[in-house]
């Protein structure tokens, strides 16, 4: 007699587990540990204690922005939200002093509303309508003889820190070339490393993983090369040329994902091409001979003829003037994402537990229930955290919360305890800065770390213990974003994951009518194409996400799953499409029953992805 299978946990709860894997980012950690720690010291060296402490606060919310990734893309992930933290600094410090705890209340209920609506703009706006919410509950909440701006200052002074470090400081392992561009000649490489991953795999149970890795590394290196710049095109030769190398990889990951819809498997002989590019860009040499796939099927001949054309651009020593083509985002459709229903629904559930948790500290506050404490900005700072789903679901973000600030409440007041003042605490401080970067991989981590972080700040900046007084605080905190969380909204629910998914089927059909209009530019295409996967990619993580959460807030996202694998059919077919017309002039009856079949699918979908494009 078999054995029953064992129970498996829920979703919600294996969530608070997971952890992300890979190397120690000792750049990262370095950083970490030359930021908040050092920047404490000078403002108490300084007699600038207060303007030590928010640069080191600056620091720490820079940090934990921190990823992996070219220098120009660091400038716009850690400064945009630097400036909205400077911003909500200057807004709450003077309304701090000016509000009485009602308008002060709503005003910040107000903050929350737009913050959130923002937020749903994408990762970057996401940072910074955190920062912002963040550092305006900490200007309302701990007031400071400081004025609003000089306050502001020295946040952003801060947070310039760790930026400057970002852009100066190179990294282990970048010393085969300009170190400058290290992060971009990485992330093309790992693109080439995607491409012969997804070969290998052509046939066999991985390959839509590996084609969803291809998605990512191909992401990944398009944000690294698209950071701001002051001219239109790459300044140097050695950008030039990565940006060369990375066009070139657009049709060999065309080529790629033909072959895997085509699902014959391949000989390893035609993942060595892309191997052997993968390591050229990253020593930053010549490719040497490639090995010449088969020529038998239309995709491997475009496949060959990729491997040709990216020979010919790893062989010039300069690359050519490439413009990025990178389809962004106008001012309408910043708008309307911030507006639509994933905004209103956030912005809704921000203001909501923003503004309740802000009313409730000032009450406790005013009531003496903090003691010798005189600040109460922790409270509405947790539930801007708690809140955010970037960091997991709902259920999920609660418990790693609470346990992490249990745990790193605990570890402090054993700390305190023993370490000289300031002296220790200073130490302190640059410890958990380096360890930032490895927190960020697990949220219970990140918030263990963090507390014991702040923790120590707020003490040199002259407050007495608050260990306990901060764990009933994040427990309230918890309570309230569970109860706001579950509240009933106006309009439909699961209104984020309904906004991706129409955005991606929006991608999908665009690619397809450009495909089957046999349009010459292939530029374009590559670029509709890259679009469509990336907005798929985002719509997977927040379809994810919502299975995640508890059954009640589950439940209105279900089948979902279903149409993103419908839409990703698609945009596969759609390639596949794209690389026989460019060999034959015409598709296949497979072809065209594969898209009639997808598009009746789809059809049936429309509360989703809107109305179905004719082929």
């Amino acid at each position: 007699m078999s054995r029953p299978a064992a129970p498996s946990l829920p979703l919600w709860l294996t969530h608070a587990f997971r952890a992300q894997r890979g190397p120690v980012p000792w750049s990262a950690v370095t950083r970490g540990a030359l930021a908040a720690g050092p920047l404490l010291l000078a403002g108490v060296l300084g007699g600038r204690i207060a303007d030590g402490v928010l640069a080191a606060i600056a620091a720490m919310l820079a940090g934990i922005n921190d990823r992996p990734g070219s220098r120009r893309a660091s400038v716009r992930r850690l400064g945009v939200p630097a400036l909205a933290g400077a911003l909500g600094l200057l807004v709450g410090s003077y309304t701090g002093q000016q509000l009485s705890a009602v308008p002060l209340t709503l005003l910040l209920t107000l903050l929350g509303l737009a913050a959130g609506g923002i937020s749903a703009v994408g990762p970057v706006a996401s940072a910074a309508g955190t920062q912002l919410l963040v550092t305006a509950a900490i200007g309302a909440g701990m007031p400071a003889a400081e004025s609003g701006w000089q306050r502001a200052l020295a946040f952003l002074a801060g947070a310039g820190w760790l930026l400057a470090l970002r852009l100066v400081l190179p990294t282990p392992g970048s010393l085969a070339g300009d170190f400058r561009f290290d992060g971009e000649r990485a992330a093309v490489a790992d693109v080439y490393d995607a491409v012969a991953a997804l070969l290998d795999a052509v046939g066999g149970a991985t390959a839509t993983a590996r084609r969803a890795a291809l998605t990512a590394a191909l992401d990944h290196a398009q944000d690294a090369l698209a950071g701001p710049r002051l001219r239109r095109y790459a300044g140097s030769a050695t950008e030039r040329r990565l940006h060369a190398q990375y066009a070139a990889a657009l049709p060999l990951a065309e080529a790629a994902t033909a072959l895997a819809w085509a699902g014959e498997p391949l000989s390893a002989r035609a993942s060595e091409g892309p191997r052997r590019l993968a390591a050229a860009v990253r020593g930053n040499t010549g490719t040497g001979p490639l090995p010449a796939p088969s020529r038998s099927v239309p995709a491997l001949r475009a496949l060959d003829d990729a491997l040709l054309r990216a020979a010919e651009a790893f062989d010039r020593a300069e690359g050519d003037h490439y413009r990025l083509l990178v389809l962004r985002r106008s001012p309408r459709d910043v708008v309307r994402a911030a507006l639509g229903a994933g905004g209103r629904e956030y912005g809704l559930r921000v203001a909501l537990c923003f503004g309740a948790s802000a009313a409730i500290a000032q009450a406790l506050h005013h009531a003496r229930w903090y003691g010798q404490h005189q600040h109460w900005y922790w409270l509405p700072a947790t539930a801007v955290f708690l809140v955010k789903p970037d960091l997991g679901p709902l259920a999920s973000r609660v418990l790693c919360r609470a346990a992490g600030t249990v745990l790193g409440a605990l570890a402090f007041a054993g700390l305190a305890a023993l370490l000289p003042r300031p002296e220790g605490l200073i130490v302190l401080v640059a410890v958990c800065g380096a360890l930032v970067p490895v927190a960020t991989r697990n949220f219970a981590a990140l918030t263990a770390v963090v507390t014991v972080l702040v923790l120590a700040l707020v003490m040199v900046g002259g407050e007495p213990q608050a260990s306990v007084s901060r764990i009933g605080e994040t427990l309230l905190a918890c309570a309230i974003v569970l109860i706001v969380g579950h509240l009933p909204m106006p309009g439909e629910r699961g209104g984020g994951v309904r906004a991706r998914l129409a955005v991606a089927g929006s991608a999908a059909h665009a690619y397809l009518v450009h495909v089957l209009g046999e349009s010459g530019d292939r530029a374009e295409r590559w670029a509709l194409r890259r679009e469509a996967y990336r907005t798929l990619a985002e719509a997977r993580a927040a379809i994810a996400l919502a299975a995640a959460e508890l059954p009640a807030l589950a439940r209105h996202t279900e089948g979902t799953d279903a149409v993103a694998a419908v839409l990703e059919r698609l945009v596969d077919t759609t390639t596949a499409c794209a690389v026989h017309l460019d060999d034959t002039g015409r598709l296949t009856p497979q072809h065209s029953r594969q898209l009639q079949k997808l598009l009746r699918e789809l059809g049936r979908s429309q509360e989703w992805v809107g109305p179905p494009v004719a082929a």
